[in-house]
């Protein structure tokens, strides 16, 4: 290793630190943190925030870089893909001033505290004058990068590395009408029976057997652990160590199954990086779209399937004789997949998620041009709900206020989920072709086979590829919605009888 790559290394080890150090007061921040801590916490962060943006955007780094890349030019080392991304990195954030990394921290930190407190009162304007301020600091942040196609692209690009809104309006808009297509046949079919679903059940038991799930997934709890919050989620501060939280709701007790089978996904993706990426830019997924592709994937082409609940019905109906009593494996399979509109986006079935997505980024690129006023917002939600899904919200908390990513500033990440569910399926077809006993496999309770394939072809890559090279590679395609619409059409025609 050459002394100049050892210096780089050294520093962006130390940055990655901090940051992880700023993730571990973020996730006590929502697991364990009293309410009263907020302001303070808001410093914490932003005080690591800045170091770590100082330190990621010296001049010393920035004379390495140039070096280091003409040293590694033309190869594709792992340490010339360390020198790429670390560059790229490095030329976004220093147009982003230190003071405003830390003053987004605090905004953030005090955005989340009103939006928790929002949401139990179901009280939008509560979270208003915060998320106002949040996206004054959204359009300020836009205002650091030269021009794009469009200022929505800037912050798209945070998430999707080189990915355009014009793409993904493309994409969506070649999905949308066959997902309502599929939707309108569904409708007009004889509609299954779910009402066991959303019986009362034991949270404990519930719990309990989530976990049982995702360690026979692959989810390591020597490397992990599972805690409550108000939204789940992941988050790594290393490779051996990958946290998920989880939550439960009475109205939706089994809900919690496939929170916990999601953010597994998400985990095992992280778990599985090449541990010589550790404090390095290579060092986590390579893109938001890619990693929602394994939590989908986990969560709806593994955990919604007939084999999957082969194997599992039975213990579930152990722990749950009476809630489950008459029910069969093929009936639960058909409740957990009935397709309805629904006002919950982590919970939509997948025939509707997607438009659930699209809602969102038409209401992001709205405020990002200006066009949409944060004051307006629950009156617009409700509108474009009733138009893309047939519902209105009864109250905020079932409306604007259900997801946590605005109060965190993360814009321009919601249509991941939807490009994460494309991919999801595109890998499944490649994996199925090289597995071609995977159907029996999930009967049988194992998923060695399928992790292994996962670890191989995606996770250990961590951040060496560009999301859609890495996609290409593996696939054979970039992202692309017809393994998708295959997918959904087989699936529903199977459990609707279209």
């Amino acid at each position: 290793m050459s002394e100049k790559l050892k210096q780089l290394k050294e520093i962006l080890g130390e940055v990655s630190d901090l940051n992880h150090a700023g993730s571990v007061l973020s996730w006590d921040q929502q697991v364990n943190m009293p309410p009263g801590g907020g302001a303070a916490r808001g410093q914490h962060l932003a005080t690591l925030g800045r170091i770590a943006h100082e330190k990621s955007t010296s001049e010393e780094v920035g004379n390495l870089l140039e070096d280091l890349k003409q040293e590694f030019a033309g190869s594709d080392s792992d340490d010339a893909a360390l020198v790429r991304v670390a560059a790229r990195n490095f030329d976004k954030s220093t147009r982003v001033p230190a003071e405003f990394v830390a003053e987004q921290a605090v905004v953030t930190t005090a955005s989340f505290e009103a939006w928790v407190e929002a949401k139990r009162k179901s009280d939008f304007s509560i979270f208003l004058p915060h998320l106002e301020k949040v996206m004054g600091l959204m359009r300020k942040y836009v205002s650091y990068f030269p021009p794009a196609d469009h200022p929505y692209d800037i912050l798209l690009d945070d998430y999707e590395p080189g990915m355009k809104t014009a793409e993904v309006k493309e994409i969506f808009d070649k999905v949308r009408p066959q997902q309502v297509k599929l939707i309108k046949a569904i409708t007009s079919a004889k509609q299954v029976k779910a009402d066991f679903l959303y019986k009362k059940y034991n949270e404990k038991k519930v719990w309990d057997f989530s976990e049982v799930i995702i360690s026979k997934f692959g989810y390591d709890f020597s490397r992990g652990r599972q805690d409550k919050a108000a939204h789940p989620f992941e988050t790594s501060f290393s490779v051996n160590d990958v946290r998920i939280t989880n939550r439960f709701e009475p109205n939706n007790p089994l809900a919690t199954l496939f929170s916990g089978m999601h953010e597994s996904g998400h985990a095992m993706y992280e778990q599985g990086v090449n541990p010589e990426y550790e404090r390095t830019p290579l060092a986590n997924g390579v893109s938001s779209a890619v990693h929602e592709s394994q939590s989908r994937m986990w969560e709806n082409l593994v955990g919604r399937s007939l084999p999957f609940w082969e194997h599992f019905f039975p213990e579930l109906k152990k722990l749950f004789p009476a809630q489950l009593e008459g029910v069969s494996a093929k009936a639960f399979y058909k409740a957990i997949n009935k397709v309805e509109p629904s006002l919950i986006r982590v919970n939509a079935d997948e025939a509707t998620y997607n438009l659930h997505i699209m809602l969102r980024l038409e209401l992001e690129i709205g405020m990002i041009e200006g066009n949409i006023a944060v004051k307006d917002l629950p009156e617009i939600w409700n509108t474009k709900m009733q138009d893309y899904v047939g519902i209105t919200p009864p109250d905020d908390a079932h409306g604007v206020l259900q997801d946590i990513h605005w109060s965190a500033g993360l814009f321009g990440y919601f249509s991941t989920y939807a490009l994460g569910n494309l991919v999801s399926a595109q890998l499944w077809e490649k994996i199925n072709k090289d597995i071609r006993d995977l159907d029996e496999q999930i009967r049988k309770g194992k998923f060695d086979s399928l992790l292994g394939w996962l670890r191989e072809k995606v996770h250990t890559h961590g951040h060496k590829y560009d999301p859609q090279d890495l996609i290409q590679k593996v696939t054979g395609s970039k992202i692309d919605s017809a393994a998708y619409v295959r997918y959904l059409t087989k699936k529903y025609s199977d459990i609707y009888s279209l």
